[in-house]
């Protein structure tokens, strides 16, 4: 079960919260302060964290940044501020998303559930990537599904080291070509379109009939999170 901290000082929100949350099958950890939600942090592990941006004491940007030191934890904002300075400011430090007060609570329902089924997190202490049952070795430059090792060429390593990163986003082949290869992409879907293939039939070995990489038809590529 997905345990959600939720950082409110506001008790009657954080109430809410915590009911709207169980009822939808999350266990949840209640915090009123930027200082109790650090120490619970330090204390338990969570899947989420849901952070007020106006708390007393340390802000939910200082805790956001302080969280950021040491967690890739998704992180989702709840502010009344929604100007572009403050969103921009927030996303910087690296917020996974957020949601404007007053809240609508099956908007704020669907934005957890899509952090959530993002399933490819750091795992900062042994850098490594993981995505369902793949595992990627950031600095041995290798890659596991359920503990097999996948032989991957670096080209190969680097376009599913990207996809794994973001794993919710569509990548055209101009994406694709112009990080992985690092120059100008000038229309040859030939050199993706292998290397893609390539790539999917050595995962497909292992895991035979799992589709991890997605076609999106007429834009590009994108981790496929519907296995």
């Amino acid at each position: 079960m997905d345990t959600i901290l939720i950082v409110e000082d506001d008790s009657h929100i954080n109430a809410m919260l915590c009911d709207l949350l169980g009822q939808h099958g999350y266990a949840t950890a209640a915090a009123y302060s930027g200082t109790e939600a650090l120490l619970l942090m330090k204390q338990g592990s969570f899947s989420l964290v849901l952070l007020d941006l106006m708390l007393p004491g340390k802000t939910g940007a200082q805790v956001l940044t302080e969280i950021r030191e040491s967690s890739a934890v998704p992180v989702v904002m709840l502010t009344a501020k929604t100007d572009k300075e403050t969103t921009v400011e927030l996303l910087r430090l690296g917020a996974d998303d957020y949601v404007g007060k007053p809240f609508d609570n099956d908007e704020l329902l669907a934005r957890i559930d899509v952090q959530l089924r993002h399933a490819a997190r750091y795992d900062l202490d042994n850098r490594c990537l993981h995505f369902r049952d793949i595992t990627l070795d950031l600095d041995g430059y290798d890659a596991f599904i359920g503990g097999q090792k996948v032989g991957l060429s670096k080209r190969e390593f680097e376009i599913l080291r990207l996809l794994m990163e973001h794993p919710s986003r569509v990548f055209t082949k101009n994406n694709l070509y112009e990080t992985v290869w690092g120059g100008e992409f000038l229309g040859d879907d030939n050199t993706i379109n292998v290397h893609i293939s390539k790539l999917r039939a050595k995962l497909n070995a292992l895991s035979p009939g799992t589709e991890y990489i997605q076609t999106v038809w007429g834009i590009g590529f994108k981790m496929n999170d519907n296995g």
